[in-house]
């Protein structure tokens, strides 16, 4: 059985990451404009754009290699995001917000493992250029995280403010 070559396998986790990207493009699209606070709403418009520009500098990488992006991988990771969507219907609206952030927190986190993984397969292989861009998409990625971490407690207190303050009102 003939060995894939490290440059098929290289523009393979590219496609992936491409696909990742641009299904999250989506789901950030759509978090900024859900909930009801304006700063997560913009971060997410914020990241939204970065997120753009990660899978454009993606597809110009691969493309420099000979492959293109894959409709397939992209149409997959689409269907599996609507899926996990699905578990946050019957939310009330003002937990949109949190329920955004804990998710994107989580897909930053699977995406810096997931640039983890083409940085190592990538300097395996002496492809300086894609370990290049991997690391330094790896790293706007660790600071999104960071952003949406910091967001997370601030957004639960303002949620459950109006419990608290009605806490006195209770007989």
């Amino acid at each position: 059985m003939p060995t894939e070559s490290s440059r098929e396998v290289i523009k393979r986790y590219i496609e992936d990451a491409i696909a990742a990207e641009q299904n999250f493009e989506t789901q950030l699209k759509a978090f900024s404009k859900e909930g009801e606070q304006a700063a997560v709403q913009r971060v997410f418009a914020e990241h939204a754009i970065e997120t753009r520009h990660q899978h454009q500098r993606l597809t110009a990488r691969l493309e420099q290699l000979g492959g293109t992006p894959s409709v397939l991988k992209s149409f997959l990771v689409h269907v599996f995001n609507f899926t996990q969507r699905t578990a946050h219907l019957g939310q009330e609206p003002a937990e949109k917000s949190s329920q955004n952030l804990i998710v994107a927190f989580g897909i930053e986190n699977s995406k810096i493992a997931m640039y983890e993984e083409l940085a190592v397969v990538a300097a395996f292989a002496d492809d300086v250029q894609t370990e290049r861009l991997a690391r330094i998409i790896q790293e706007e990625e660790r600071a999104a995280a960071r952003k949406i971490w910091g967001l997370i407690e601030g957004c639960c207190r303002q949620l459950l403010m109006p419990t608290v303050a009605n806490r006195g009102n209770v007989a």
